[in-house]
């Protein structure tokens, strides 16, 4: 890809951000709790695939647009954070913003770490497939958690 390419490739991933974020909304109306792992595998298997589209022009510039489109986790996370944040959804909606962050940081850092460490830059996709399939353990895990306890606990304030 030549430097040229930087500006198209960062709006593809812009639109893919966009079109994630209202597709990610109407599938978080339809089925909250659906919506959050079925968007985590779509965010695996995006990223395990651009490992493979990279290292071709077209198809990786695809692949950045529909990574783009990961953006569909924001709506529902927030949604699901909100229905269960009883009294506090005022810290914890920056707090899951925060988080949003932190990820991006630790994802941007593993990825560099990897090609750092000599793997080619595509690699980077397996490292986001890794940090989502994370993602939906911990999602599973919590659900696990919340259904043992018989639903969410509110922590006193």
């Amino acid at each position: 890809m030549t430097e040229s390419l930087g500006s198209l490739v960062l709006t593809l991933f812009g639109v893919g951000g966009i079109l994630g974020n209202l597709i990610g909304a109407r599938v978080a109306d339809w089925d909250l709790l659906r919506a959050i792992p079925l968007i985590l595998i779509w965010c695996a298997a995006v990223q395990g695939l651009f490992y493979f589209a990279a290292n071709t022009l077209w198809l990786g510039m695809l692949f950045v647009g529909l990574v783009g489109a990961s953006m569909a986790l924001g709506a529902p996370l927030q949604t699901r954070l909100m229905d269960v944040a009883e009294g506090g959804q005022t810290l914890a909606a920056p707090l899951n913003h925060a988080a949003f962050n932190l990820a991006n940081a630790l994802g941007a850092w593993l990825a560099g770490v990897t090609v750092k460490a000599g793997f080619a830059w595509p690699s980077t996709g397996l490292v986001g497939t890794l940090l989502a399939l994370g993602g939906l353990l911990v999602f599973f895990v919590g659900r696990w958690v919340e259904k043992r306890r018989g639903g969410v606990v509110p922590v006193s304030s």
